[in-house]
């Protein structure tokens, strides 16, 4: 879907290993990291339950996070066009309001961000089988979106596992990975720089980096860490 994008701007899809893991700290430090190279960045945050009620409409704080990071303060609509107010799954959240997540609403408000940003980091919700309705999973709206993929790997007992997998699944939907990073949420976690070795021989895309425990999140200790030359190379 390129529509009225501009020739020159770019887009990544952040997914996860699970719920939690980290998806809108890396989203927020990506649009932070880029916009101190210079570039106008826009967050977008297509789906979202556990939003809250307020005088404007229903609120999502990583929506919000997201907008706060961008490099224009965009209607909150466009950032966030299918928000749900129950903490459930999406397709659950959806079907209770009669609201179906609607791609052709996302995606025309996603052209709308990269026909005047230079970067739009898109942040998905869940992991990247969660079900958006009837057949649909987040995958297939990055596949819409023809987006290459960051995964945000959580460091803990079972990340091989869960990373490698989401990988695989990334890959055999047809979509590229432009690159992962690991979370450290947990500061036990033993043989933290072993595992993230592994990944790294065996995801086929570059670690933008590893993050250790921050309590409480800072974008900007996160946005200090990684790679984005890298991954705009």
């Amino acid at each position: 879907m390129t529509g009225s994008a501009r020739p020159s701007a770019r887009a990544f899809f952040v997914t996860g290993t699970d719920t939690g893991v980290g998806k809108t700290l890396i989203a927020a430090a990506l649009l932070r990291g880029c916009r101190a190279q210079g570039l106008r960045v826009a967050g977008m945050k297509p789906v979202a339950s556990g939003c809250m009620t307020t005088p404007a409409g229903l609120r999502n704080e990583d929506a919000l996070t997201l907008l706060r990071e961008s490099s224009a303060q965009w209607p909150y609509e466009v950032v966030n066009p299918c928000a749900y107010r129950p903490a459930i799954a999406p397709h659950l959240a959806a079907e209770e309001a009669g609201r179906p997540v609607d791609f052709e609403a996302i995606a025309a408000n996603y052209a709308t961000l990269t026909a005047l940003s230079d970067i739009v980091i898109v942040e998905g919700a869940g992991g990247w089988r969660t079900p958006l309705g009837g057949a649909l999973t987040v995958g297939h709206l990055a596949r819409h979106l023809e987006l290459p993929v960051i995964i945000v790997v959580r460091l803990r007992l079972g990340c091989l596992n869960h990373a490698l997998l989401t990988a695989e699944s990334v890959l055999a939907q047809g979509a590229s990975i432009g690159g992962w990073v690991a979370n450290g949420i947990e500061s036990d976690f033993e043989r933290r720089a072993e595992n993230v070795a592994t990944l790294k021989g065996l995801i086929p895309a570059p670690c933008l980096a590893t993050i250790p425990r921050l309590e409480p999140p800072d974008v900007a200790a996160a946005a200090a860490r990684l790679d984005i030359r890298t991954l705009l190379a």
